[in-house]
């Protein structure tokens, strides 16, 4: 199939079965607005899919098949490479190690095929931290096994809403450490990855600015150096290597300027500050991109709303668009990769 295949080919990830993953995949799936030029290949257990299809009234048909695709198959079926891990119907919103377990399991496949090349890229739905280690997982979260299936030490986080493209400087540490954290070297090396990786998604020419990380990019050292000493003379380093490259700008008003267009992206410093902005652009579109590894990985921004899963009322717009994503990037970062 792989070699006559004109569609883009995304594993698609349903996540931690107790949370609303199955529920957003499903509803993507039965939307209309499914992107026309991808084939989904699912990656989870049947069982939660068909107690979830019950949930929604609604049927799709989905066939099973092995690691090897198989050669012939309706254009209206959906695919499945099963875990097989639930022996019993989920209770959903509930922490669970069998849960845990299912959602390693399916990710770890889809990753497998990925990197054979069987899939062009992957996007998931959310999982829960806690229940992949009750389930006997070492790692912390999608990234982390990435990591460790992949090799690639390099990767970067890319938030993508509207014409917003936000990378991260750091992720998870606490607000506190972010200062310290700050050198010239990590920011001119981060700069040129995300030139790299906007490159990748086919801006020929890319221009990024980095967000300062005190108010009004301190002021010249009165409300803060880190601009000063560490920040400016770290973009300046870049431009010198080629890097379009501009900053520190102000967060204030940086990701609405970025948005607006001037920019192709923005270095945000910290976990929060990208967050805050992308997601109060437009909370349901923001779509998550993990660069720097052999293929695309493209995931929904927000958790497993145990609140509400299984109730049949979760919002799949972020799903479809991280499907949408995958769907637009997988081909060409896969080769530029």
């Amino acid at each position: 199939m792989k070699q006559s295949e004109s569609k883009t080919i995304i594993g698609i990830t349903v996540g931690d079965p107790a949370g609303i993953g199955p529920e957003i995949v499903l509803k993507s799936l039965f939307s209309r607005n499914f992107p026309s030029g991808v084939r989904p290949v699912l990656f989870g257990d049947r069982l939660v899919l068909d107690q979830m299809m019950g949930i929604l009234g609604r049927k799709k048909e989905i066939i099973e098949i092995g690691s090897m695709p198989p050669k012939r198959i309706s254009e209206k079926s959906v695919l499945l490479i099963p875990t097989n891990v639930l022996t019993r119907r989920v209770r959903f919103g509930r922490v669970s190690a069998e849960c845990g377990r299912s959602a390693h399991e399916s990710f770890s496949n889809a990753i497998a095929l990925a990197l054979h090349g069987w899939i062009d890229g992957i996007a998931t739905a959310p999982i829960q931290k806690e229940a992949l280690r009750l389930g006997g997982c070492r790692e912390l979260d999608h990234t982390e096994i990435l990591k460790v299936h992949t090799g690639a030490f390099e990767e970067t986080t890319l938030f993508m809403v509207g014409r917003l493209r936000v990378f991260f400087l750091t992720r998870h540490i606490p607000l506190s450490e972010v200062s310290a954290s700050l050198t010239r070297e990590n920011v001119s090396r981060a700069i040129a990855k995300c030139i790299r990786f906007l490159k990748q998604l086919g801006i020929r020419n890319p221009k990024l600015a980095v967000a300062a990380l005190n108010p009004h990019a301190g002021e010249n050292g009165m409300f803060g150096r880190e601009e000063t000493e560490i920040l400016l003379p770290a973009v300046e380093q870049s431009r010198k290597q080629g890097c379009r490259a501009f900053g520190p700008i102000p967060a204030d008003s940086v990701f609405h300027i970025a948005n607006e267009g001037r920019y192709d992206g923005v270095l945000s410093l910290y976990h929060d500050q990208g967050h805050i902005a992308a997601k109060t652009l437009d909370f349901r579109r923001t779509v998550s991109l993990t660069m720097g590894l052999p293929f695309l990985r493209t995931s929904v921004d927000h958790g497993t709303a145990f609140d509400i899963a299984g109730r049949g009322i979760a919002d799949e717009t972020s799903m479809l668009e991280a499907i949408r994503a995958a769907g637009m990037y997988a081909k060409r970062v896969r080769r530029k990769a």
